[in-house]
């Protein structure tokens, strides 16, 4: 074995391949046969999207559960421990398997790199095998055609929203966005898109290939209905369902594509009534409109592009909040930061713009910059002195918002249990 630690893996990984993002599946597809020649033998349900895609497996993950199924989820990126990245039966995978996956990985690639992304996809599969999960649910890592989860044929596939990000890689426009994320359906296979406008390319590639396309609002509808929501979809129908775990209107999208999903494949993956409920209030994924309460609330959202933005801003909007708003956010170089203040003017009282470290990011200068030019009242300091110094200025009745990135959110997470100069004791709600 290379190594025997986790962190020392990790950061070879980091190293080992010249270029951090290298689509395409012929490298870790030949390391992926060579470790497993058979296909991979559980149900495999692929989620894709440009947001909205972790809630999903949070909804699946935690439905297939309540039904009694073994399940391997396997999500990116982590918050606070790459561990949470590959999660059997809700329990996040230690750091001894890991090692012995990567081992196992290192000796089956032998001179072909690999990419920090591919060793995560390759070492959750084969974890998955060793475990003899039921299930495995993959979030895509980027795009979908050419992403490393891509290499496994998925029984169902959902495509969450496709909205702009990451245009370098996968095109300036909604079509060629749409293409991409469509290359993880299957022929004759499930294909759910959840987007309520989806691309005419991802439509045409689904017919293309004979795809099974169910799209929401044409083959599904769901309608919030005070304190529950339904459900329907042909003869299935679900009345009085709990409001989902994760916050925000939403959420409620992203919990009717799962049932879709599950729906689809009711004759080969029966899923019973009873745990459609259980799962959906059960469903975790910190970082996500992840409410901190007290008498300054927090607010955690990833939020890093405008279509992510715009859903933070409505549900900061249908929140009552007696005071003022503040706002953290950094946000990494390749981010829409004019569309993501755009999304978010009128709802934010006071910024404070922060730096992210690495060859990805934003200098809070740069952030503070953009703000300013557009009357918003903006400081610039560090994550944590940031939270410090906000946190002190709030009032009671306010409440301070952190956004733009996992790297801004992490940090303020890595802070509990929180010290004197936050809300005290904190508690997580998803």
């Amino acid at each position: 074995m290379r190594f025997t630690k986790l962190d020392d893996w990790l950061r070879w990984q980091e190293t080992l391949h010249p270029r951090a993002i290298d689509l395409g599946l012929e490298r870790v597809r030949t390391v992926w046969r060579r470790l497993q020649p058979e296909p991979l033998s559980p149900m495999v349900i692929t989620v894709g999207g440009t947001n909205g895609k972790g809630s999903c497996v949070a909804f699946l993950d935690a439905i297939l559960r309540a039904a009694g199924y073994q399940v391997g989820a396997y999500t990116s990126p982590h918050l606070l421990r790459y561990n949470e990245r590959i999660r059997i039966h809700g329990v996040a995978a230690d750091e001894a398997m890991l090692c012995w996956a990567f081992a196992r990985i290192d000796a089956a690639r032998g001179d072909l790199s690999l990419t920090y992304f591919e060793f995560g996809t390759l070492a959750a599969l084969e974890l998955f095998r060793e475990a003899r999960v039921d299930v495995a649910v993959l979030e895509v890592g980027l795009g979908g055609r050419l992403d490393a989860v891509n290499i496994v044929d998925a029984d169902a596939a959902l495509v969450a929203s496709v909205a702009l990000d990451h245009t370098d890689w996968l095109g300036g426009d909604r079509d060629s966005i749409g293409y991409e994320k469509a290359g993880i359906y299957r022929p004759d296979r499930p294909a759910i898109c959840a987007d309520p406008d989806p691309p005419l390319r991802l439509v045409e590639y689904a017919a293309s290939i004979h795809a099974r396309l169910l799209c929401v609002n044409r083959d599904y509808q769901f309608a919030r209905t005070d304190a529950t929501w339904r459900w329907q979809s042909g003869d299935w129908r679900f009345d009085a369902l709990p409001l989902p775990a994760l916050a925000g209107d939403h959420q409620l999208g992203n919990a009717a594509a799962a049932l879709m999903t599950l729906i689809s494949l009711q004759d080969r993956l029966p899923v019973s009534p009873e745990a459609i409920p259980t799962g959906l209030i059960n469903a975790k994924l910190p970082g996500r409109f992840q409410i901190i309460p007290g008498p300054v609330e927090w607010i955690l959202d990833v939020a890093h592009n405008p279509h992510a933005a715009a859903a933070l801003a409505d549900q900061l909007r249908g929140r009552l909040c007696a005071g003022r708003t503040w706002a953290i956010m950094g946000l990494l170089a390749d981010k829409d930061a004019q569309g993501i203040i755009a999304a978010l003017t009128g709802v934010i009282h006071r910024w404070y713009a922060v730096t992210l470290d690495g060859q990805r990011g934003r200098t809070g200068a740069e952030l503070a910059a953009l703000l300013r030019a557009t009357g918003a009242c903006v400081e610039t300091a560090g994550i944590q002195e940031a939270c410090r110094v906000v946190q002190t200025a709030a009032s009671p009745g306010d409440r301070i918002v952190v956004l733009g990135s996992f790297h801004t959110v992490a940090p303020v997470l890595a802070l509990q249990p929180w010290g004197s100069n936050f809300p005290s004791p904190p508690s997580r709600e998803a």
